[in-house]
């Protein structure tokens, strides 16, 4: 008898929707290499590294948070703070290299994501990211495919774990009650502000099987075709 190859969801709880993290849950942190390159590209020598990290993230939350320009945040940087970026060539390279850092994606976890797509369940991005990685992830083809809406801080001008933050996403969701909403993020003091707000949370830890345990999956199922008729 001739069978029907057909996709059902697996059965799942009411959620109406996920808002998920970018960095630490889809996309990968960036490796020791990554950093001692864009330290190198802001002057910087390689056994200083580590106090360019420090530098990096005494910044970055005003830059995340669209509160300061391009040329503030990397002029701080270059060479220690000592030195102007005067040309837009340095400028240029340093947000390239800083967008590619920030852009390697897990394939497991997109994996998991284009499943629980597939299931019907709208996926919003909240990130804590600056203009250009935004602009830059928004662009990208599993963004385009997977997320209803992305939200991100330098957009609205808020950080998480700030409650604007979460409310921003909720809305570009398309307000769903927030006890049937899941966040997942990678961040302890993210996942307890969300909870604060009611919502779901699953504090993600890397591992992508666990990540599907908590979303709609497809499974094969076998259908029997109509009878042809007589």
């Amino acid at each position: 008898m001739p069978t029907n190859h057909t996709l059902a969801p697996l059965p799942h709880d009411d959620l109406e929707a996920v808002i998920i993290d970018y960095n630490g849950v889809i996309g990968r942190q960036p490796t020791p290499q990554m950093w001692s390159r864009l330290a190198a590209l802001a002057g910087w020598p390689v056994e200083h590294t580590d106090a360019f990290i420090r530098a990096f993230w005494g910044n970055r939350e005003a830059y995340d948070a669209g509160e300061i320009s391009d040329r503030t945040f990397w002029q701080d940087l270059l060479h220690g703070g000592t030195e102007t970026p005067r040309r837009r060539e340095p400028l240029s390279a340093l947000r390239k290299a800083d967008i590619e850092m920030w852009t390697h994606t897990d394939p497991a976890v997109l994996e998991v994501l284009h499943t629980a797509h597939a299931a019907g369940l709208p996926i919003a991005l909240l990130s804590n990211a600056p203009h250009p990685l935004a602009a830059a992830l928004d662009d990208t083809p599993w963004c385009a495919t997977l997320m209803y809406r992305t939200v991100y801080s330098c957009r609205i001008g808020a950080n998480k774990p700030a409650a604007r933050a979460f409310e921003a996403a909720l809305a570009a969701a398309g307000h769903p009650a927030p006890g049937r909403t899941l966040f997942i993020d990678d961040r302890a003091d993210n996942i307890q502000a969300a909870a604060n707000l009611g919502l779901r949370t699953l504090h993600y830890q890397g591992d992508a099987a666990d990540l599907a345990r908590h979303l709609p999956q497809l499974e094969p199922t076998m259908g029997l075709a109509a009878p042809s008729a007589a």
